[in-house]
């Protein structure tokens, strides 16, 4: 396998690891914010409130990205059988 080819697999590798971390984590984030903001409005300063909804903001996004995520890891899979292949000939 030649050098350029490997740091292409990295990084696309890189990317799709960034791409499907992305909307759990987005979902927690404005779940957190928002939590955060009703906390602090409300002067409650107790900070297991805030876990519930970020998990289940967290579950659902898994839940509604799940198709994408599987069909991006998937691609990028038979993608890389492809690529491993091609070298041993």
């Amino acid at each position: 396998m030649s050098t350029e080819l490997l740091l292409s697999l990295g990084r696309e590798a890189l990317v799709l690891m960034v791409l499907t971390s992305l909307p759990p984590v987005l979902a927690s984030l404005v779940a957190g914010v928002t939590m955060g903001l009703l906390m602090a409005a409300t002067q409650v300063q107790e900070p297991t409130l805030s876990v519930v909804p970020r998990l289940c903001a967290t579950l659902l996004a898994l839940g509604v990205a799940f198709p994408w995520i599987g069909a991006q890891l998937v691609r990028f899979t038979a993608a890389l059988f492809q690529v491993v292949g091609a070298v041993e000939r």
